[in-house]
């Protein structure tokens, strides 16, 4: 009989990962890691917090296209009919979501502005290639020249808005509703 004081295997096993995680992210000790209040969450969430930590110091940082086996490459959008265009598009947008890359806020853009997009920002941009479940790369795809007009204007709430106009004292565009609603696989944040 497992006297009532004494840790429990799984527990002995989850400290004995712990140190091991912290023995091999000590090279690459940051603020971050010291962050970790082992008090606030329970071993096995610390060691995965930990574990997301190291996979992210160790993984590659690769052009998306090369996330994939063969590279991803894609027909230049004025090569392609409108229905090519689109039936490549939304082939891409799940290829891209089995990897784990999500598209937000796409319905202000056309279906040719969108694979553009895809084909001129996204697929080359270089990012680290995290391979964990819940691990997903959210794409913006509203805000990719930094002017926040196009997310005001489709996207961001009453409330949002408001702040912003508060923080910024600037011009504030009229709220319009997205001219091309899709239907595109969801990741949480």
């Amino acid at each position: 009989m497992i006297p009532p004081d004494s840790p429990q295997s799984d527990d002995v096993e989850h400290l004995m990962l712990n140190a091991q995680l912290r023995d091999a992210l000590e090279p690459l000790y940051d603020e971050s890691i010291g962050r970790v209040n082992a008090e606030m969450m329970s071993t096995s969430r610390e060691n995965d917090f930990l574990q997301s930590m190291l996979e992210w110091e160790r993984a590659p940082m690769l052009p998306i296209c090369d996330w994939f086996s063969p590279r991803l490459v894609l027909p230049a959008p004025d090569t392609l009919e409108d229905q090519q265009l689109h039936t490549v598009l939304y082939e891409t947008i799940q290829r891209l979501f089995e990897k784990h890359v999500v598209l937000d806020f796409t319905d202000h853009l056309t279906d040719y502005q969108l694979y553009c997009l895809i084909y001129r920002d996204i697929l080359p941009a270089h990012e680290k290639m995290i391979q964990r479940e819940n691990n997903y790369l959210h794409w913006d795809c509203a805000n990719t020249d930094g002017n926040p007009d196009v997310w005001l204007r489709y996207y961001a709430s009453e409330e949002d808005r408001q702040s912003w106009s508060d923080e910024t004292e600037d011009y504030l565009p009229p709220m319009e509703e997205p001219p091309f609603r899709r239907r595109l696989p969801r990741a949480p944040l």
